[in-house]
């Protein structure tokens, strides 16, 4: 008998309705007039500084709901359940128009993204397949060819609900089409676990 056998697997958690609506509404309302820092990936596209959960109440909030959800994510990416802490929040105001490019986040394990408002068909986010050492030299794709897992650059995320929460490993390449509909807040954050061990070898992070 002939058997298939994904090797490595990258995971993605998707847990709808992670925040509560009166939590969600209270995060647009509170950090949307605090979006004005500009991104270079696009003019319609702006953030808040890079804050640290206790800097918010409402922040505190909704480190306490994600942060549950990070240590059992996290026991699938190390084998082991883990304290983990949230590094950095930030809130994306990405207007008509706006993209983020494909990017990737630095110094942490773990990223997320809370989706605060409703998004237009079109404007979820994409995840990339690694741009190197991964393919064949000489690709086959043509107008017969169906995308799968295992051929596939990119997969499209389902359309997002407000409160709605994805989390993933921080190196998986991801951005956003550019967005047909009107303005898409998002509360992204990136964490951190409280300490690896390699039999013996240890590091400590520091949230």
């Amino acid at each position: 008998m002939d058997e298939v056998i994904g090797l490595f697997p990258t995971p993605l958690l998707r847990a709808q309705g992670a925040l509560p609506r009166a939590l969600v509404d209270a995060l647009v309302a509170h950090f949307s007039g605090l979006a004005v820092q500009d991104n270079n990936s696009s003019p319609n596209l702006s953030h808040t500084q890079m804050l640290q959960p206790g800097d918010s109440p409402l922040f505190v909030e909704a480190a306490k709901l994600v942060t549950p959800r990070l240590v059992d994510f996290g026991a699938l990416l190390f084998g082991e359940r883990l304290g983990w802490s949230i590094k950095e929040m930030w809130v994306n105001v990405l207007d008509a128009g706006g993209r983020q490019a494909m990017h990737n986040h630095a110094n942490s394990f773990v990223s997320g993204v809370v989706y605060l408002t409703p998004t237009a068909l079109g404007a979820e986010t994409v995840f990339m397949k690694s741009p190197g050492g991964t393919d064949f030299a000489f690709r086959h794709d043509n107008a017969r060819t169906t995308p799968g897992p295992y051929n596939a650059d990119k997969w499209v995320s389902p359309s997002p609900a407000p409160g709605d929460l994805v989390l993933f490993p921080s190196y998986l390449m991801h951005a956003v089409p550019p967005n047909p509909g009107g303005s898409r807040v998002t509360m992204a954050f990136n964490a951190i676990p409280t300490r690896l061990d390699s039999w013996g070898y240890a590091v400590s992070f520091a949230g």
